[in-house]
């Protein structure tokens, strides 16, 4: 019967064809380890946000007097209610511990470059996409955090030159954090992953358009690469039963832990609380924030500290593919990038004090320091490497890939002169 349905399908749609192209038999690279996994962690922490966040949906009530009260009665009277809670406010927090590693791997072997920069800049929209996801979630619990962290952000738009003021209003739907803000939250917070879902698809094609990297850097032949199923399939799925044990670990026995402890208390226009911080995952953006004396320079460098990452493929001028691997000034330069993003969570966690400002403004400018001493140290270190460092069958290969790209290139000038 199962075949007969496919095979009636088949007919109508290409499933079958579908299916064997873009997943089971779909080329792969036989070196790939386990950092490549973080991708369908990614996926499955999506599906997993949004079955929980349809359930929440159903009992949340996106009203200022009654947003707190529901997400109560969520946890106390809603069957399961609040394995949903814990399993939507964990998962968001796990989803930026994939999203990081990720980004991080792709910074760490360099497969941001050619030919995969449309790739990298769609996983780029993704990023932005889920943090203003996760920054309108966080206000609908109505906790003390949430409310006073959106009234500090959506403060941040009145920077905007001339209209800054109008969007202030625009964004929060009134002059203050309020009933229509919430509203207007809910209702985008519901939308957005399903924008985010749309990308992940294009995403997908650009990916199986030009090919999965893999940690050498270079292309690898047909004869080098395998089926996805069973092998990657089945490494993906024990790199899933990992992820599993450590997010139930936190569910189940420390779900409180990625939840400030004054969002537990009714939101109070009237008591602004001591230290407000935004959520982990904003720490690093928030203390460059911080950093700047002027709010609109400040605005201004955070959003840049994002989007800066959407010029690697054309700051990194070296020719020698793997990232890291065959380049020791690139992979010293990633590490002190990964410590300099740590101390800068860590002084967005504080309260500023002179110190922490004189800490964060150095890790500031270290941060932006990096992305600008990156052209220049990829050229000298690229020919400091030909002269005396890369061995004749790594010099072969990067021949090897020159030469294929300069026949892919002649091969689509004659289709466009055919044209």
């Amino acid at each position: 019967m199962a075949r007969l349905v496919i095979s009636w399908i088949d007919r109508r749609f290409p499933l079958t064809k579908f299916i064997k192209h873009e997943l089971t038999e779909y080329p792969t690279p036989r070196n790939l380890n386990y950092w490549w996994n973080f991708g369908f962690l990614a996926g499955f922490v999506l599906v997993l946000q949004i079955i929980s966040g349809v359930f929440l949906a159903m009992h949340y009530k996106p009203d200022a007097l009654l947003a707190f009260a529901s997400i109560e009665h969520i946890m106390r009277e809603v069957n399961y209610g609040w394995l949903l809670r814990y399993l939507h406010s964990t998962g968001a927090s796990a989803f930026f511990v994939v999203i990081f590693i990720h980004m991080a791997r792709t910074l760490y072997y360099g497969t941001y470059r050619a030919p995969r920069e449309l790739m990298w800049w769609t996983g780029q929209v993704l990023l932005v996409l889920l943090m203003a996801t996760a920054f309108m979630g966080y206000l609908l619990p109505w906790g003390q955090m949430s409310y006073w962290g959106a009234q500090v952000i959506t403060n941040l738009f009145g920077a905007t030159p001339m209209i800054g003021d109008e969007v202030v209003v625009w964004l929060r739907g009134d002059f203050v954090v309020g009933d229509a803000t919430i509203n207007r939250f809910f209702v985008l917070h519901f939308l957005f992953p399903f924008l985010i879902c749309g990308m992940v698809l294009i995403h997908l094609v650009a990916l199986h358009y030009v090919r999965s990297s893999n940690p050498s850097g270079f292309n690898l032949d047909a004869k080098d690469n395998i089926p996805f199923h069973p092998y990657f399939t089945t490494k993906d799925l024990f790199g899933l039963g990992v992820f599993l044990v450590i997010f139930c670990f936190f569910v189940f026995f420390y779900p409180e832990f990625f939840i400030e402890s004054e969002n537990n208390i009714p939101a109070d226009p009237l008591n602004t609380p001591a230290h407000i911080v935004p959520e982990w995952y904003f720490l690093p953006f928030y203390a460059i924030l911080r950093a700047i004396p002027d709010m609109l320079g400040g605005v201004v460098a955070m959003v840049l500290s994002i989007l800066i990452f959407t010029a690697m493929p054309y700051l990194d001028r070296s020719k020698i593919p793997g990232g890291s691997r065959y380049r020791p000034a690139y992979r010293i330069l990633f590490y002190v990038f990964v410590v300099n993003v740590a101390v800068l969570a860590y002084v967005g966690a504080q309260p500023p004090t002179d110190a922490m400002t004189l800490l964060g403004r150095i890790a500031t400018f270290i941060y932006f320091g990096v992305f600008l001493l990156l052209p220049f140290l990829s050229k000298h270190e690229e020919k400091w490497l030909l002269e005396r460092g890369l061995s004749r069958e790594v010099l072969d290969l990067i021949e090897g890939e020159e030469s294929h790209e300069r026949r892919r290139k002649a091969t689509a000038r004659r289709e466009e002169t055919k044209r």
